[in-house]
C-alpha cells in the first residue's frame, strides 16, 4: 500500500476543537464575498473576536484558507464514510462510494462559488496544476476501495485504477457538470455507476 500523503493525514485527523467558530465564519464570508474580497477583519467580526485574536490563531489569510479547506475535506470524508457504513455488500458499497464522492465534489458550495466568481484562483489547481489534487483523491479512494477488495474473497479489481478513474471523473464533473452523467439525481447516479463502473470490476457483468 502506498504511503498516505501528509495532507491526507491532516484531513483524516481530528479537527482543532477551538477553531470551529472561526472556520464557520470564514466559510460564510468566502461564500458571500469570495476568498479574494474577504478580509481578516470581516472574518473576525463574524466570529465575534478582535482581528488581533484572529491573527494569533492564524498568522495569515492563506493559513485560514488552508484550514477551511482541510475542514471542508474532513466533512467530505465523513459524509462518504457515513453513507458507506450503512450499505451492505461490496458492489453496493462501491456504487455508494462513487455516488457520494461525485455528488460531494460537484455540489460543494465553496467550489461552485469559486468556479463562478474566482476562476483564476481555482481553475489552475483543477486543470494544469491538478496533479496533487488528483493524487490526493486517488489515494483516499483507493484506500476505501482496498477495504472492499480485502473484505470479500470473491471480489477482484484494481483499487488504484478504479480510484484513478473516479477521481478524474469527479474532476471533470466539477468543471463541467452539464452532460449525460447524473450528479444531482442520486438514484440515477447509482444506476449510472452500476452500468459503467461495476463492469470495470474484474469478472463482473451487469444484467
Amino acid at each position: 500500500m502506498p504511503p498516505v500523503p501528509p495532507i491526507l493525514q491532516r484531513i483524516l485527523s481530528e479537527p482543532a476543537a477551538d477553531s470551529g467558530k472561526i472556520l464557520d465564519s470564514a466559510l460564510s464570508a468566502f461564500l458571500d464575498f469570495g476568498i479574494k474580497r474577504t478580509s481578516m477583519g470581516e472574518i473576525a467580526r463574524r466570529a465575534g473576536i478582535s482581528p488581533a485574536t484572529l491573527y494569533r490563531r492564524f498568522e495569515s489569510k492563506s493559513d485560514l484558507v488552508e484550514a477551511v479547506t482541510i475542514r471542508e475535506a474532513q466533512r467530505f470524508v465523513a459524509k462518504i464514510d457515513n453513507r458507506v457504513r450503512g450499505v451492505a455488500g461490496s458492489e453496493d458499497q462501491l456504487v455508494e462510494i462513487f455516488v457520494a464522492f461525485i455528488s460531494a465534489i460537484a455540489g460543494n458550495p465553496l467550489l461552485l462559488r469559486l468556479l463562478r466568481t474566482e476562476p483564476d484562483l481555482i481553475l489552475p489547481r483543477l486543470t494544469t496544476e491538478a496533479g496533487p489534487i488528483l493524487a490526493l483523491g486517488r489515494t483516499y479512494l483507493a484506500a476505501k476501495l482496498r477495504e472492499l477488495h480485502d473484505s470479500e474473497a470473491d471480489v477482484d479489481f484494481d483499487p488504484d485504477l478504479i480510484a484513478e478513474i473516479m477521481a478524474r471523473l469527479a474532476q471533470s464533473l466539477a468543471l463541467t457538470p452539464d452532460g449525460l452523467i447524473p450528479i444531482e439525481d442520486e438514484a440515477a447516479g447509482r444506476e449510472f455507476a452500476r452500468r459503467t463502473l461495476l463492469p470495470m470490476v474484474s469478472g463482473h457483468t451487469t444484467g
